[in-house]
Formats: C-alpha cells, structure tokens, sequence
C-alpha cells in the first residue's frame, strides 16, 4: 500500500526512460486498484504489462469492496497477482478461495501470477514441499495442469520477505525444482515452459545469483520495485524465458 499520483508518474517515467529498446525479460506492473487506470495510461505502448495485486473470486454481484476479473480486464489489465503472502496472513485467504480467484482471473483471460510459500516455522520443521505442495495442490485440484499453460507461479518465502532475510539460490532453486515437479507429474509439457518467480527480499545486489538457478525464471519484486534504478538493474539481470 505505497504510492501516490505524483510518486507513481515519477516512478513510471523513470523506468520507461531506463528501460532498453528490447528488455531482456518481460516486465509487468501492478499498482493499487486505484492508480490502475493512470498507471496504465502511463505505460500506454511501451512494452510493460500492468497487472493488478488482486481480484475477487465472484463474477459479479453484491459483494462490496471487492473487484472482479472482468473490470480489471476492461481497464487493461493482462495479469493478477492471487494468493500473495500477505493476502495469506493478514487476511486469512485459504488456499481454496486462492484457487477460485485463479480460476476467476483465467476466465476472464487475465493470467494469474500464484504466490505460495512456507512461514519461518514451516521451514524450520521441515514443511517446505508439504506446504508449498498443499498450496499448489489447491489450483491443480480445480483448473487441472492445463491451466498452467497460461499462468505464472512465484514462490514467496514468507521469513524472507521485508525481513532483509532472503533465501540462498540453493534454497530457492530447491522449491522451484519441487514446484515444476509437481506440475510435471500432470503434464511434463506445461511444466518445462511454466515461469516460476522468485519473490523474497529480490535486490539488484542478488539478483544475478538468484536468477542464475536452472529453475529460477524471474523475480516477484516488492519494495525493491519502488525504487527505478535498482528495478531496472533486477531487470537487467534477468532472461527472458520462451
């Protein structure tokens, strides 16, 4: 929940003056619901997507508060954040609320970006896989591996996250490796070409080593992303996957 009108147009100018001709990676934004529209006038053409950070499970009707796929397709929406870790913890979304939201999201041709990830206390007791493997398990169960095909996943170690604490390349590329499993075990297809985002404490500092893991296909940036050059240098360390 960062950002204002001034701050969001000096953020967005900055990047896009930064950005090369052709970027290594494809680039995604996503603002808060209210500067979605604005933001996406910003980036009008200029090769970065605009996403949004969330979306509700109903197609429509009286539900308050909330936003359905539909609307943010028709402001120029193309992808969504579901089941980010703090939609997880602080707002006690499940992970078969997460998997209808998926769902949700797809219908209306938006590609869903699937956050899952283990609290500090999982890790520790060794829970990673069982975790991580419940949460993914969820999507699977309802959209089927297919879905996948036209959709992203970014793990998200919750202990890693503005803690300044981040995972090791190994530890990442360990729950990559289990995630495209995972996915593999339903169609091996689909898995070799599924993206799979790292999103715990990214910095230009790490982000080369990260990104270098086999499995490791970009990063789920936070706070790092408010901050133009030291996205764009992430960005310059990323590859794009095809």
């Amino acid at each position: 929940m960062y950002g204002s009108r001034a701050e969001n147009a000096r953020l967005i100018a900055d990047l896009l003056a930064g950005l090369p001709a052709q970027p290594a990676a494809e680039c995604v934004v996503c603002p808060p619901f209210v500067y979605l529209q604005e933001v996406g006038r910003l980036l009008r053409d200029s090769g970065v997507g605009l996403g949004a950070q969330d979306v509700g499970a109903e197609t429509q009707g009286a539900y308050t508060g909330e936003v359905s796929a539909a609307m943010l397709k028709d402001i120029g929406c193309t992808q969504v954040i579901v089941g980010h870790s703090e939609r997880r913890g602080l707002y006690g979304e499940g992970d078969t609320l997460i998997a209808r939201k998926f769902s949700a999201a797809q219908s209306k041709g938006l590609r869903p970006i699937l956050c899952v990830g283990e609290q500090l206390a999982e890790r520790e007791s060794g829970r990673t896989h069982e975790v991580v493997g419940a949460q993914l398990d969820a999507v699977l169960q309802l959209c089927g591996a297919g879905a996948f095909g036209q959709a992203v996943i970014a793990y998200e170690p919750v202990w890693a996250i503005g803690t300044g604490r981040n995972a090791t390349p190994e530890q990442a590329q360990d729950v990559h490796a289990f995630i495209r499993g995972r996915v593999a075990a339903q169609d091996a297809r689909i898995a070799a070409a599924l993206r799979i985002l790292y999103g715990g404490s990214v910095k230009a500092g790490n982000a080369a080593e990260l990104f270098a893991m086999p499995d490791v296909d970009g990063g789920l940036i936070g706070g790092a992303s408010l901050k133009a050059d030291e996205f764009l240098a992430i960005l310059g360390a990323a590859r794009r996957r095809d």
